[in-house]
Order: C-alpha cells, then sequence, then structure tokens
C-alpha cells in the first residue's frame, strides 16, 4: 500500500533488508527472514525483533524506497505484506514515473515531485475506504491488509479496531496483534518462526472478566463454551475491554436476540460500525441513562462549560449534553447537580457579551420566564446555531400539530372528549351506567376518591404538612417543574416520602413524562378507543389479572378502579405490542393510577417500561435477568463476607427478581414501598440496587448462617414485611398479593421445610431510615458503572438462554434419532454455526425473508425451539458437503444430491430445513440399518425430490396433487377422457389422504420409472469413487441394475399383454419398479450390503467438518462477492 513519504537516514542499517530490484530513482526491498528457509538463524532474529516491537515500530516485510542520486537520504513511499503487493506499486512507478523523472535537474524537484504523486494517490484510494474514518487512516490501512492477508475473510468482514498485546498460552506469552472486527476476536502472531492464529466469534463469547496474576497484570479473559483465552500488555487496557465488550455485546444482540433487545439504528447496520461509532454509542447510552430520556433521542454535542446555579451563588463546572430534544447538564461529580431542559420548555438560546468574569456566555430562556447561564462553553458559535436550528424546527412542527388538532375541534361534537360509547345496541339503564363507568377517562387521581385509612392518621396528617411546606421552600430555591435543580438536596427529600398531595405532580417532573404528555396531547384518549373492543391474548391476561393488582386497596374493589386500569393496560398494549402485556405491569401501573391522574399514569407507564427500564418487559424479560446477574456481582463487591459465606448468589437474585420487576410493591408494605418508587423515579434503577444491597446487608449474619433456600427466603420476606413508615404506629398489613411465579414457587417449597419460630424475631424499620442508609453505604455506585456491568452481564444472559435454547432443541429431536447425545450436540452447532456464517457474510436477503414470513404468517404449530434455527438452500448444501458420507469425488453429482436431498426435507415448502429434519435426514446415513439407507436413496430419486429439471430444482417443475405420486400430465385429447382422469385422480388424492390419516402404519412408496431408475443408478456408481473396493463394488452395480431392469421390463410386457393391473399398481403402462424389488437386488450382492452396512464414524467426520467449516465457507463467499 503506499505511504505518506518518510524519511530514511540509512537505507539498510544493521543489514536488515535485502534489496530485490533497483533503478536510479527506487528500489524494492525484502525484510530479512522474509521468504528464507526457516532454519537461518538471522531470520529468526529478525522476524523475532519485528514481533517483540511495538506497533508503532513494526514493519511491513516489503517495501519500496524512492532515492535521489548522490543522496544520503531515502523515503519510504510504499510497503506490502507480500511481494506481489509490493510488485504492483513497483511496476506502476516504473511504468508511470520512471522516464519522467529524467526530465528534471533538480535532484530536489525529483523528490517533491514523486511526494506529492504518492499522496495525491493516497488521497485518492482512502477517500472511498474504511480508513478514512480513522484517526490515524496509515496505520489503519496497513492493519487492514494485514488482517485480510493472514485470516483470509470475506471483505464483508469490516475490522473495527486493533491493539498490540500478548496471548497467553499457559505461562508463555506470545506477541502479536489482536484485530476486532464486527464479527471476531482475531489474534496473529509470528515469534521465531512460529505462526499464531486465532479466531474467535463473538457468538461463542460467554464471559468477559479482567484478571490479575502474577504473570498476568490487567489482562482480558474471553470465555467460550470449548476454552478461555488471555490477553494482556494493553498499551490502554481499559479502553480495549470497553471496545471487546461492546463488540460482543452488539453482535449477541443482534445475533441472537435481534427482535427482543433495542438495538440503535446505527448499530443494526455492521458495515457502519467503526471505533469511533462505539465511543459515541458508549457515551450515548451513558447519557440515556444517566437522564432516563427516550431510546431513541440522538446524542449531538458534549461539551464542557460551567452553569450558574442560583441556590448556590455560584457557577458549577460540568458537562453539557445536547440531544433531539434536550439540553442536559450534570455536573464534574456525577449526581451532584443534574439540569434537565426539555426544547420544547425553550424560548430562546441566546449569546451574551464575553468578558473575563463571565467567558463565552450562552443564556437560555424557558417559558416559566425563568433563564438559565452557561459560561466557559467550547464551541459556543457552532452549539449555538445548532441548538437554534433544532428549536427552530421543533417549534414549526408544534405549530403545525397544533393548528390540526384546533381544525380537528372545531368540527367535532361538544361531547366531553373523555367518553366513549362503543355499544349502540338497546340496553338496559344498567348496561348503559357500567358501559359508560368502563369508558369513561378519569381526571383525578384514585387516592382522591379512594384513600386508604392507616393507623396513626392524625400523626400522618401533620407530617404531610410538614412535607409539603419542606417542598414548597424546595421549589422557592430549586425551581418547579422538570427545570428544576437537583441535588442532594431533593435527594434527602425524597428519601423522607414525597407527600401524596405531590407525588403524582413529581413523579412526571422527575420522570420527565410530562414532557412526553404535552407534546402527545389526545394521544392516549386515541389509544383508548382503537385498543377498546380489541380481543388479543394480551387483553386477556390483562384480564385475568386486574383485581389481582393492591386487592387490599379500596380503589380497586372498586368498578371505577379497575376499569381505569383496564383502559391504561390495553391502551398501553395497543401503543407497544412487542411488549404488549408482561406480568407485574399491572402492579406498576395501579400504583400509578392511585397518585397521578390516569392520562398522566399512561405516560409514567411508558416511562418506566421504555426508559427507565429497558429491556424488562420484553418476551424473556432479558433487562431484569441481566439485572440480576449485575446485582450478583455487586453483592460480592460490596458484601464479600456473604459472599462468601452463600456461595451459590443465584437464590438471592432469585428472590429479589420480584424487587426489580415491580420496584418492591410487591414484597414491602404498601406506604413503605411507595417510598421506594419514589426514589426509583428521581434516582432510576440505581435506586433499587442500592435499597437491595442494604437489605441484604441488614440481614447478612442470618443470611450467613442459614442451611437452605427456603430459610433465605423466610429471612428476607420477614425482614421486608416490617419494614414501615414513620406514621405507622404497628406493622403494617401484608403485601399485595401478586407475587410473580419464581417467587410464589420458591415460598412454597420454603414452608415446607422451615417454620416461622425458626427465624428469630426483628424489630421494626423505618423505610426512610432503611433507605439514607443505602445512599451513606453504597451511594458510590454510579449510572457509568451499572452501564457498563449490564453491557458485560448481557452476554452471560443471553448465552444462557441460547444454552437453554440447545437443551430443548436436543430434547425434542433426542426420541426421534439413534446417534449419540455428544454428536446430537456437536451437529446442532455446526447447525447453528452454519447458521451464523451467512448472517456475517452471506446475501442472506431471500432466507431472512423466508424466515420472517414463517414467523409471520403460519408456523403455530411449531414451538419456538423448532422455528429458531434453520437453513436456507445454500446453507444446507454447504453443511452436505462436510457430512455426507457418500457420494464420494463427484462434486456435481454431489450438488445435485444435496439440492433433492433439501427439496425432500423441506415438506412444508418454505425453502427453509429445521434442525429436526437435519438431525433425522444424518440419522438414517450414520445410524440406520440398510433398509432405510436405500429407503432414503429411493425417494431422493422420485417424486418430489426428483423434479424434471435438475438445473432449476423448482417444485412447480412437477406439479402434485397427490401425497404418493405427480398427477398425468399429459391427459387425453377428449374432454370425456380428461373427466374421467380427473376422477380417477380425485378418489386417488382420497385414497392417500386415507392413507395419511392412518395411525402407525407405513405408506409405501410410489414405484419408480426408467428415468428415475436411471438416475438412481447414477448416484449408485458416483458413491464407490475412491473406495478400496471400487471395482467390485461396480460390477456388483452393473449386477443389480441389469437384474432390475429385467424386472422392470417383464413387468412393463406383462402389463402391455392385458393382464389385470391392481389397484395399487399406479403405473399404467409405463416401465416402473418398486422400492421391495430394488432392495430385493440390492441385498443379492454382498459387497453391496457390506458397502452400506459398513459403520461410518459421525464424530470424525463432525470433527473435520468443524475445522473445515469457517475456511470453506470464508472462501466461497469471498469467490461470491468478488464475482458481483
Amino acid at each position: 500500500m503506499w505511504l505518506n513519504p518518510e524519511e530514511v537516514l540509512l537505507k539498510n542499517a544493521l543489514k536488515l533488508w535485502v534489496t530485490e530490484r533497483s533503478n536510479d530513482f527506487f528500489l524494492l526491498q525484502r525484510r530479512r527472514g522474509h521468504g528464507e528457509p526457516t532454519g537461518r538463524i538471522t531470520g529468526l532474529l529478525v522476524g523475532a525483533l519485528d514481533t517483540v516491537l511495538d506497533s508503532n515500530a513494526r514493519v511491513s516485510p516489503f517495501r519500496v524506497l524512492l532515492q535521489v542520486p548522490g543522496s544520503q537520504i531515502s523515503w519510504v513511499i510504499a510497503s506490502g505484506a507480500a511481494v506481489e503487493e509490493v510488485s504492483k506499486h513497483w511496476d506502476w512507478l516504473v511504468h508511470n514515473l520512471l522516464h519522467s523523472l529524467s526530465v528534471f535537474e533538480n535532484k530536489e524537484d525529483v523528490a517533491s515531485f514523486v511526494k506529492g504523486k504518492v499522496r495525491g494517490l493516497i488521497a485518492e484510494e482512502v477517500g472511498g475506504r474504511q480508513a478514512a474514518q480513522e484517526d490515524e487512516p496509515d496505520k489503519f490501512r496497513e492493519a487492514l491488509l494485514k488482517f485480510e492477508l493472514h485470516f483470509g475473510l470475506p471483505s464483508s468482514e469490516k475490522l473495527v479496531t486493533y491493539y498490540s498485546c500478548c496471548c497467553w498460552k499457559g505461562r508463555v506469552p506470545r506477541q502479536g496483534f489482536l484485530y476486532l472486527s464486527i464479527n471476531h476476536a482475531a489474534f496473529y502472531s509470528f515469534l521465531l518462526g512460529k505462526e499464531v492464529k486465532l479466531v474467535i466469534p463473538w457468538a461463542e463469547v460467554t464471559r468477559l472478566e479482567r484478571v490479575s496474576t502474577g504473570l498476568m497484570t490487567e489482562a482480558v479473559r474471553i470465555n467460550t463454551r470449548r476454552r478461555q483465552r488471555e490477553f494482556s500488555m494493553f498499551l490502554n487496557p481499559d479502553e480495549a475491554f470497553g471496545v471487546i465488550g461492546q463488540l460482543a455485546d452488539i453482535a449477541l444482540r443482534r445475533l441472537l436476540d435481534s427482535e427482543g433487545l433495542e438495538l440503535d439504528r446505527v448499530l443494526q447496520q455492521p458495515a457502519r460500525i467503526t471505533k469511533r461509532i462505539l465511543e459515541e454509542q458508549a457515551l450515548r447510552e451513558y447519557v440515556l441513562a444517566l437522564f432516563r430520556l427516550p431510546r431513541d433521542e440522538r446524542l449531538h454535542e458534549v461539551a464542557s462549560c460551567s452553569m450558574w446555579t442560583p441556590h448556590a451563588r455560584c457557577h458549577a463546572a460540568g458537562t453539557l449534553y445536547t440531544t433531539d430534544s434536550y439540553l442536559c447538564f450534570s455536573g464534574r461529580e456525577e449526581g451532584s447537580c443534574i439540569l434537565l431542559i426539555p426544547l420544547s420548555e425553550v424560548l430562546s438560546v441566546e449569546k451574551a457579551e464575553s468578558t473575563s468574569l463571565l467567558p463565552n456566555p450562552v443564556i437560555v430562556s424557558v417559558r416559566t420566564k425563568k433563564a438559565f447561564q452557561l459560561i466557559e462553553l467550547q464551541g459556543r458559535d457552532e452549539l449555538v446555531e445548532n441548538l437554534n436550528s433544532r428549536l427552530r424546527a421543533l417549534q414549526w412542527k408544534r405549530s403545525m400539530f397544533r393548528s390540526r388538532r384546533d381544525g380537528k375541534r372545531s368540527v367535532s361534537s361538544p361531547t366531553p372528549y373523555y367518553t366513549f360509547y362503543y355499544d349502540t345496541a338497546p340496553s338496559d339503564e344498567e348496561e348503559i351506567e357500567e358501559q359508560v363507568l368502563r369508558n369513561t377517562v378519569n381526571s383525578e387521581a384514585l387516592m382522591t376518591a379512594f384513600h386508604q385509612n392507616q393507623p396513626g392518621a392524625n400523626g400522618s396528617k401533620s407530617t404531610e404538612q410538614l412535607k409539603e411546606r419542606l417542598w414548597e421552600d424546595h421549589f422557592t430555591e430549586f425551581g418547579r417543574g422538570v427545570h428544576m435543580f437537583r441535588t442532594d438536596k431533593i435527594q434527602r427529600l425524597v428519601a423522607m416520602g414525597i407527600p401524596e398531595s405531590l407525588r403524582g405532580e413529581l413523579w412526571m417532573t422527575l420522570s420527565d413524562a410530562s414532557s412526553a404528555l404535552e407534546a402527545h396531547q389526545g394521544y392516549y384518549t386515541s389509544m383508548v378507543q382503537k385498543s377498546m373492543g380489541h380481543s388479543s391474548l394480551a387483553t386477556d391476561e390483562i384480564e385475568r389479572d386486574l383485581h389481582r393488582s393492591l386487592p387490599d386497596h379500596p380503589a380497586f374493589q372498586n368498578p371505577t378502579g379497575i376499569a381505569a386500569l383496564r383502559r391504561v393496560l390495553t391502551a398501553y398494549a395497543h401503543r407497544n405490542p412487542k411488549i404488549g402485556y408482561c406480568q407485574s405491569m399491572n402492579i406498576l401501573a395501579s400504583v400509578l393510577l392511585l397518585y397521578a391522574k390516569e392520562e398522566e399514569a399512561f405516560w409514567l407507564l411508558v416511562a418506566v417500561c421504555e426508559r427507565m427500564l429497558p429491556d424488562y418487559f420484553n418476551r424473556r424479560v432479558i433487562g431484569a435477568q441481566v439485572d440480576q446477574s449485575v446485582f450478583e456481582q455487586l453483592i460480592r463487591e460490596r458484601l464479600p463476607e456473604l459472599a462468601e459465606h452463600v456461595p451459590d448468589l443465584s437464590t438471592l437474585s432469585s428472590v429479589s427478581l420480584s424487587w426489580f420487576l415491580t420496584l418492591f410493591l410487591s414484597v414491602l408494605p404498601f406506604h413503605s414501598a411507595v417510598c421506594v418508587v419514589d426514589c426509583f423515579f428521581f434516582h432510576g434503577i440505581k435506586a433499587i440496587f442500592q435499597l437491595g444491597l442494604a437489605a441484604l446487608e441488614a440481614n447478612a449474619a442470618q443470611l450467613s448462617a442459614s442451611t437452605d433456600d427456603g430459610q433465605a427466603l423466610m429471612i428476607l420476606t420477614g425482614f421486608l414485611d416490617q419494614v414501615g413508615t414513620e406514621e405507622s404506629s404497628c406493622p403494617p398489613p401484608s403485601p399485595p398479593a401478586a407475587e410473580t411465579s419464581s417467587t410464589s414457587s420458591t415460598s412454597s417449597t420454603s414452608t415446607s421445610t422451615t417454620t416461622s419460630t425458626d427465624i428469630p424475631a426483628v424489630r421494626n424499620t423505618n423505610i426512610s431510615d432503611l433507605i439514607n442508609e443505602s445512599y451513606e453505604k453504597f451511594g458510590d455506585l454510579t449510572v457509568r458503572q451499572i452501564e457498563r456491568l449490564r453491557c458485560r452481564h448481557r452476554i452471560q444472559v443471553l448465552q444462557a438462554h441460547e444454552d437453554t435454547t440447545k437443551d430443548n432443541a436436543l430434547r425434542v429431536v433426542t426420541p426421534d434419532v439413534s446417534m449419540s447425545p455428544e454428536n446430537l450436540a456437536d451437529v446442532y452447532d455446526l447447525f447453528k454455526t452454519e447458521h451464523f456464517i451467512s448472517l456475517y457474510w452471506g446475501d442472506s436477503s431471500s432466507a431472512a425473508a423466508a424466515e420472517a414470513a414463517a414467523w409471520r404468517h403460519g408456523d403455530s404449530g411449531r414451538s419456538y425451539v423448532e422455528r429458531q434455527y434453520r437453513l436456507d438452500r445454500p446453507q444446507f448444501k454447504s453443511l452436505y458437503g462436510l457430512l455426507a458420507p457418500w457420494p464420494g469425488d463427484s462434486n456435481q453429482h454431489a450438488d445435485t444430491l444435496a439440492n433433492r436431498t433439501f427439496t425432500l426435507l423441506d415438506q412444508d415448502s418454505h425453502g427453509l430445513v429445521t434442525f429436526r429434519e437435519f438431525a433425522g435426514w444424518l440419522d438414517t446415513l450414520y445410524c440406520e440399518e440398510l433398509n432405510e439407507k436405500i429407503r432414503l436413496l429411493y425417494r431422493l430419486h422420485i417424486p418430489p425430490a426428483l423434479t424434471e429439471s435438475e438445473d432449476d430444482p423448482s417444485l412447480m417443475k412437477s406439479p402434485l396433487m397427490s401425497s404418493n405420486r405427480p398427477l398425468c400430465v399429459h391427459l387425453p385429447s377428449g374432454v370425456e377422457g380428461e373427466q374421467t382422469d380427473y376422477q380417477e385422480q380425485l378418489k386417488q388424492m382420497l385414497k392417500d389422504l386415507v392413507k395419511e390419516r392412518e395411525p402407525d402404519v407405513e405408506k409405501p412408496l410410489p414405484l419408480m420409472n426408467q428415468r428415475e431408475f436411471i438416475q438412481f443408478c447414477k448416484t449408485l456408481y458416483s458413491m464407490f469413487h475412491g473406495d478400496p473396493e471400487e471395482n467390485e463394488l461396480f460390477q456388483a452395480i452393473a449386477t443389480v441394475t441389469s437384474l432390475v431392469l429385467q424386472i422392470g421390463e417383464a413387468g412393463h410386457r406383462g402389463r402391455g399383454s392385458g393382464s389385470e393391473v391392481t389397484a395399487e399398481d399406479d403405473g399404467g403402462g409405463e416401465w416402473t419398479v418398486s422400492y421391495a424389488q430394488i432392495l430385493a437386488s440390492l441385498l443379492t450382492e454382498q459387497a453391496l450390503v457390506n458397502f452400506f452396512e459398513e459403520p461410518v464414524d459421525l464424530c470424525l467426520k463432525v470433527a473435520a467438518a468443524k475445522v473445515k467449516q469457517y475456511h470453506q465457507r470464508a472462501g466461497l463467499l469471498s469467490l461470491q462477492q468478488g464475482s458481483r
């Protein structure tokens, strides 16, 4: 590749270079040791030197120098990893530049001309290549060429970045390069003549760890299902570990759960992923989590600045983040000072005059007649211009929405917007009253009409009044509304519990659900209109859980509360069908309805499900499981003594699952749990982690002494039951009955092993004290730490689901096959890898379209396990070539048989083969008796497997109306003959249907005609090429062929002479033979019997396929891409 010219003072220092070609102006040199016999000591030493040197000093084995006659200075202008590459550059220089250089009289002009020409070539080449996106294009281009040369992967395998590091093999480190691409981690090393290559697919990574031992410092350990690899001596280990974690996480989310997990649009297109994109994405994820913004927000600018804080009477240093719809400010210490300003609230963004005390000031004015001052803003002019551009676009969009809404209102009826009548049929007064009740949106929070009395009511009133005064004072000092300054002081107020009169307002403010409500006026009512009256699986589950939501609260012992809960849940299921309805959403929604208006409760539920708890409520609750895994690691780090006494933390994490899914609402007394929800809306999921750690620490001694899971559950349940509020003078009632299934099943088990008398009595704990304690002891837990842990642990959770899917698939298939469980598991891995290879590099558009169609339409009878991995025709043919025991060397006929086999196995005509079908076919070839193998071969040579045109194996070439035989295509010319033949065909179809429904009755195979038998014989001949008994087998098959031909001819003459034809013989006057006749003929030749009965080692075949599969498919796909 061309290089920016770099000076070289000594053209052959230390004799490290050997000149291969030269002329007056250019030299082509080879690094000593490359291309020489490996035994030469100088070559080994130079190779070792090149490997040990870091990436900045390392050189390519070939280079081209520009030299000026009479000068000691030369310039490196090209280099390459292979002589062919450098030779192309050399030839270009000789043919295009060499003759022109003799014209120059001044030597300096020669050097300037050539260097300028080379720089132009580099700019032209880089302009359309990936390297242009990198910080150092030259070095990246060199690494990209080495990556392609060393590993031979297709060009679509995009290299993201690379690092110089050591890979440890036992106690021996090998210096080399770790290349990170979109689908793989690849390591290459060449040391003392020994080459090491490793390719690790991200889809196989099960765990990422950072370890330090006596020999390895700051090593990155990559675990797969088969082995683990350690890499160390990174120049920047934090960066390397972060990029590795991101790439593995993105690949697994894209490959293993593309529909269940939310993935950014940029990351869904692997060809666009670069190191810079990963850095931006990591920062964006952090900003979305810190400020709990909508998941589709894009991050635009990040700038250091200082903001004037009126409550502190000073400027607070921090960082400004701007997104599509928000201005966000965070102090230098996370959580010390946070400000969120929706652009919908902004009136103007203006630059003020810069002074020595206020450099580069910017004033942001909002609709509440407040202004915020930013100073020391980097890139102020461009940032203000971009903000004003987005602000104008938002204001125009809002004005258009208002004009449309006003136009609709002017022509609408005066009926209140919150009442809908769906049933206009006549009914009595009670039905009309109930219908109105079910469809009337409440304009007030349920708590105003259904207040739950509790002990100490008089004291609670005074406490509520005190809290209200404290909050009013806070509003005066820090502001009110979504752009309120959030500091340590508000944290203390939230820990005390938000007063009921302000709870709904503050939940809307802290979650910024108020902005969504304002931006979507009338949206909720339209969702209610569209969703009511529709029946689905989600609505059925909602109806089942309605009366299980806070059943002890009077609001949900009344039709009004039940109807409001139904509307909110049904409207959300209609809004987000990917989530629909998930268990525990009913508990959250019911609490939201108590303190917020119905429409506000809907938008609060949207904020919780889509922003604050991402991926919690999808098909497999992946988000909750990821946080459980993160919680386990936090227990090990923050509570090491407890982790030491309770080695298996899965019990504690399974108990805590309901804590995260319901925000402690299902395990704490109601008034205490609502205080936890207050903290959740202020701090997000961080509050749940902290409170969970505090609850475990408070019971650490008892949990360490517990003897079984049931006792641990009773300890935690007893502790949480007695957590009360300051207003409670006695223990509150039991928690709501709505528990997750895992908790209820565990509790039922625990009662049989542990009684309440085994658990020592615990004193009452105040929820505010517990919250404050969690802040004091675990408040240093940051959002950034949680996001990094989530990225790593999501890998483990997705792979655990993948293992479960594999186990279920094997359990379904095992009863139908005879191969060993180990071989079946290996075949599954090959099947899955083939699926992934096409996702990596193949043109999988047709397969993907067929797969999507199969998922959306029909296949309801198939289980999820059976449908997950399926192969299309090219993928199947690739595996066929790796695993089929025959035919031998005839590649063309093997391809023909592969096409027939795929057509035979694709029973649903979807263009896809399931693992069960694939395993059944392979089991027949390797584990079944001779007669089953011959039966399979026989079926491959009759329709539907054998079509009229082998070049285009389409079922349309041989129309099939009967399950046993194709109908006669050439009908008699007479109409009467056509009608008679059609009736005969219908009778045959009815017979076939009856046979298909007869249980445990093996259907007879249809007869084989002469053309099909010729194809059968061709297959048999192709199977014996290369066999040690080839001659004997050829003689045997010739004998069998002659015998079968005689049988067929005799039958043909018998039918032609007018003998009676039975109903089962549908051959008419055509030459035909049956499966039984062919099988009997084959059994007469012992050589053929021995051939088919000789066992073939499937284990060896699978092991060889694992080695060949990757590189064989990679090479084939590279050729396909190169030919386009």
